[in-house]
């Protein structure tokens, strides 16, 4: 087995990078593999790798090999033709998807059901043999679940490679509408605030804005562009780009420059009736396309929920 080791992932301590993707190990499982040196690190994805331990840490792009039992492979995606499935662009390569608000990406349990990853492997079964884990079958990037809209995914491995290249490398145009507190908000901003795990509450990322959290929390650094597509009442409908867009960072990032998103009440926004998550949507995922990869667009309406708030068509 191989994990390709994202943005969020890197210098995760090995051993808890293995428990994450595949918890079923359990720590001493996780343990043994890393004692009978059946984990290697290939820096970069290069071919050659060397043997780590389980404190060792990766960087982003390098590859994680797990020589493992067939009875170890427990925990991945299980296919489940019943989970919602959405399909707006689809090629060889590449599928790209609508997940609704309330369905998570990808299973946390070993033989969880319904999640988005669940029916993608059930209709693409091909997409089980590429990603970042077997939990992430063809996933090139995830949404959180109260998150509406396109998620990417790859059908071959080398789509995998070429899109989460251009992820990473901010090549792909990823767009997000939102609603958020509008009293004082530019027409456009940028906001470049680095986020950190958050020190007490591990639901949440922290926006490390003063020099001494920098210093504290050793963050990563994220950057979110936004514009102001309209205005009703107290709320403010936005279109948002963020080229990693790492955990939770838009929803951080509003809330940071006293702009919270409706119904974000993790992050200081206000309930909404009618509205029962956050008020975010990814709305646009388009590649330019190269000699591998043919160029792609793909886009999804705001979801009614979203679009009464700020006096929109629902899609």
């Amino acid at each position: 087995m191989k994990i390709t080791v994202n943005e969020a992932q890197a210098g995760v301590r090995l051993d808890k990078l293995l428990l994450e993707v595949m918890p079923t190990l359990g720590r001493a499982g996780a343990k043994r593999l890393f004692e009978a040196g059946k984990v290697r690190l290939h820096e970069g994805g290069g071919e050659r790798g060397r043997r780590v331990s389980k404190g060792d840490v990766a960087r982003a792009g390098d590859v994680v090999s797990v020589e493992l039992e067939p009875a170890s492979l427990a925990g991945g995606a299980v296919p489940d033709a019943e989970a919602p499935l959405t399909v707006v662009f689809e090629t060889s390569q590449v599928v790209v998807l609508d997940k609704p608000a309330g369905q998570p990406t990808a299973p946390l349990e070993p033989g969880e059901r319904g999640t988005l990853a669940n029916a993608l492997v059930s209709r693409y079964p091909e997409c089980a043999g590429i990603g970042f884990s077997a939990r992430e079958p063809g996933l090139c990037h995830r949404l959180d679940t109260e998150t509406s809209g396109l998620v990417l995914a790859a059908r071959t491995r080398e789509a995998f490679e070429v899109l989460t290249a251009a992820i990473k490398e901010e090549r792909l145009d990823k767009r997000y509408l939102l609603v958020c507190a509008a009293k004082n908000l530019p027409e456009t901003g940028t906001i470049e605030i680095p986020l950190a795990p958050h020190p007490k509450d591990r639901r949440r990322v922290y926006p490390c804005v003063h020099p001494r959290d920098v210093e504290r929390y050793a963050p990563r650094p994220a950057h979110t562009t936004y514009r102001k597509l309209s205005e009703r009442g107290e709320w403010a409908l936005v279109e948002a780009r963020a080229g990693k867009a790492t955990r939770h960072q838009i929803r951080a990032h509003f809330a940071a420059i006293g702009h919270p998103l409706a119904g974000d009440t993790l992050y200081g926004g206000q309930n909404v009736p009618g509205l029962s998550r956050h008020a975010l949507h990814a709305s646009r995922i388009a590649w330019g396309g190269d000699a591998k990869v043919p160029a792609f667009t793909a886009s999804s309406p705001l979801p009614g929920d979203i679009a009464g708030i700020v006096g929109e068509e629902g899609g």
